[in-house]
């Protein structure tokens, strides 16, 4: 088969940054100025389209002959490119993507970091002086009076000649990393190229979404950031200009009120307001502070900024964006992370109204927290459309216990679907604590929830916080709820780990009786899930000899470790592979080469048995979610948007299609998933929401 490996340059008025890729292709002022290919491994052709009116007869075969496969680093950029300056619409289905490739099988996208990666010499890597030439030639200038310019060959003819060859790098660069890529995930007539095809489908589809609204939510926050910028600034008589402005605020209250916060988060400040001994005025700066910083601005502005002259929101997604499970991660207005809503829903019905005609802080007193419950009625469904929704149900939850072989749970899953059996975190807490599970109140409820939530993946006290801290828990009634009814022997064996734990300064900086609180939701939980708790150490145990004995496979119930070259694998039910490069075993610690998730480099990273199950449990969920996809497409339902374990799709305003008929199809098991109990419900709507 025939490969075109194509690359171009362009250049702009519009900011592709601030736009993003169809806006900026869209533009009037967009102009591909550069055009470079190969056929297979020929030698690179570069194309000044600046003296060039037609791009040439051989590219143009090429791009037209239907054998012909088109491989581009982050190819949404090209063919969007192609379609809107050259009026070339290539099938999606006839390309592939090196950035894709790469990070199908867990490594960054970029060409000058895979170049480094894989240790290209000069003559193959990435020119790393193309970010100054792109700046130079790509970006728009301004003279004296004004006006917009771009500089080209006439103006600078070295470099000119200089970025020539750095295009024609980029298609040396891109062909030698493709070659040294893994192809066990990404291949021709691989399901995983076939999903990415259909990624791009629904990426190029898009989601119509509320200019009105997002403008009026951008007006909003302005005049109340106005607002409270001189609230706070007449609070602390002018010591501070802004409540954005941390260290001021911190240094005057520590000043003033002889107060002491740790940080200005947001959790910090929540558990602070409860205590009966803090200053009030020092209480009204952190409240101020809070209702300042509660906002969701940036999103209002990507959809203004981003969205393509039909009102529709384009290039979200990015497959395989998370690197180590290959879910879809979020860009531009990034949809995986909207605020979790803490207004119900008729309420944020009535601040969309309110914030569409202006008069939003006369109905609500914190118009901050008011946009940052609106944000997700951005999405909407143009006329004579809607949208049908639906999510999995505890996926992770029902993955993990499939995964585990933790039988008791399955049924119990099963028995919750078919209704005749009990809430999962009300039978968590029954279980942990040898209770029925009718005895569960609500309050134990959320303790069982928290459990669920938190302590799958091996984690400890620091785990259980974290959701805690997300569900709002107080952690003194917490304590004394848990230590009234905790057994001896329970009590004893946490209080031992919280002598451990403060001997080495592991204590978090919990009060003793909370720590042991969680420490023993912790021990509970994992002694009421015996085959959770061993999968942790059998699969950290069987990685472990997997690269030690290399070429050899190791299984591990539903999953399978192998280590090829320099290379482990962790083969999933379903075929695709969990990569991870370069693994080592120092002193006992599994260690491998990533992208770490904090700083963004490209380091060696560790990690436990808990946390590959974590990667195992998410990875698999991803798994079911896009095996339903083009079932859901088949049946009609055209998918606009993924978000975690949720499928929205935009069909006609039509009975037919319906949230029962979506959830079916997602609840239906792949064949390797048999046997696991799967569960998805939804609804119907005209905006977005959560369901």
């Amino acid at each position: 088969m025939t490969t075109l490996w194509f690359d171009c340059e362009t250049r702009s008025e519009c900011d592709l940054k601030a736009h993003g890729t169809h806006r900026y292709a869209e533009h009037q002022s967009t102009r591909i100025i550069v055009a470079q290919w190969a056929i297979d491994d020929g030698e690179p052709v570069v194309q000044d389209m600046t003296t060039e009116r037609y791009y040439r007869p051989e590219l143009a075969a090429a791009l037209d002959d239907p054998t012909v496969t088109v491989v581009a680093h982050n190819s949404m950029f090209d063919r969007a490119l192609l379609r809107h300056c050259w009026g070339l619409d290539v099938p999606t289905a006839r390309w592939s993507d090196t950035m894709v490739k790469a990070m199908s099988h867990s490594l960054p996208g970029g060409l000058d970091k895979l170049s480094t990666i894989f240790g290209l010499g000069e003559d193959q890597a990435k020119d790393k002086r193309g970010k100054d030439l792109i700046r130079l030639f790509c970006l728009p200038k301004k003279d004296k009076q004004g006006a917009l310019y771009f500089n080209d060959a006439t103006s600078h003819p070295d470099e000119w000649q200089d970025f020539l060859e750095y295009s024609r790098q980029d298609i040396i660069a891109m062909r030698t990393i493709d070659k040294k890529l893994p192809k066990w995930n990404f291949e021709a007539g691989s399901s995983e190229l076939v999903l990415w095809h259909l990624d791009q489908t629904i990426n190029d589809r898009g989601f119509a979404v509320d200019l009105e609204l997002a403008n009026s939510a951008i007006e909003a926050v302005k005049e109340e950031t106005a607002r409270l910028k001189e609230e706070i600034h007449t609070a602390t008589n002018g010591e501070v200009s802004s409540a954005s402005k941390r260290d001021e605020l911190l240094a005057y209250v520590l000043k003033e009120h002889g107060v002491t916060l740790p940080d200005m988060a947001a959790d910090t400040l929540r558990r602070r307001l409860e205590d009966p001994n803090l200053p009030e005025a020092v209480k009204t700066l952190i409240s101020i502070r809070l209702e300042a910083t509660k906002t969701s601005t940036a999103k209002y502005k990507a959809v203004v900024n981003c969205a393509s002259q039909d009102g529709r929101m384009r290039n979200t997604l990015q497959f395989a964006g998370a690197l180590r499970t290959q879910r879809w991660a979020g860009r531009t207005f990034q949809p995986q992370n909207m605020p979790r809503p803490d207004m119900k829903q008729p309420e944020i019905d009535t601040g969309i109204a309110a914030l569409k005609v202006g008069c939003a802080s006369m109905v609500f007193p914190n118009v901050m927290q008011l946009t940052a419950n609106t944000v997700r009625g951005c999405i909407v469904a143009p006329p004579g459309k809607k949208l049908v929704i639906a999510d999995l149900s505890n996926i992770e939850g029902r993955g993990l216990a499939w995964l585990a072989g933790e039988d008791w749970k399955i049924k119990a899953f099963a028995d919750f679907d078919q209704g005749r059996g009990h809430d999962l975190y009300k039978l968590a807490y029954a279980r942990s604590f040898g209770v029925a599970p009718d005895t569960v109140d609500s309050s134990m409820r959320q303790i069982g929830k928290v459990q669920e939530l938190g302590l799958g993946y091996e984690g400890g006290v620091a785990a259980f916080l974290t959701f805690a801290a997300v569900y709002r828990m107080d952690l003194t009634v917490l304590a004394k709820a848990v230590l009234a009814t905790v057994d001896q022997t329970a009590y004893a064996d946490a209080l031992r780990v919280h002598e451990w734990a403060a001997k080495n300064d592991r204590t978090l900086g919990l009060p003793k009786d909370t720590y042991v609180a969680c420490e023993i939701l912790k021990a509970a939980w994992r002694a009421a899930h015996p085959a959770t708790a061993s999968f942790w150490k059998d699969v950290g145990a069987t990685v472990r000899q997997a690269i030690d004995s290399p070429d050899t496979t190791f299984n591990c119930r539903q999953v399978a470790t192998r280590r090829t070259g320099g290379w482990l694998r962790i083969r999933l039910p379903s075929g695709r592979q969990l990569c991870y490069l370069k693994p080592a075993v120092d002193d006992g610690q599994i260690t491998y080469f990533g992208v770490n998730q904090y700083t963004r480099k490209w380091e060696r990273l560790k990690t436990y048995g808990g946390k590959l199950v974590e990667n195992i449990v998410q990875a698999w969920a991803r798994d079911v979610l896009a095996s339903s996809m083009q079932p859901v497409e088949d049946a009609g339902y055209k998918i606009v948007l993924t978000v975690h374990d949720e499928i929205l799709t935009e069909c006609p305003d039509d009975p037919a299609y319906t949230a029962e008929a979506l959830g079916k199809m997602m609840a239906t098991a792949p064949k390797w998933a048999e046997g696991c109990p799967l569960a998805a419900a939804g609804f119907e709507t005209t905006r977005y929401r959560k369901g």
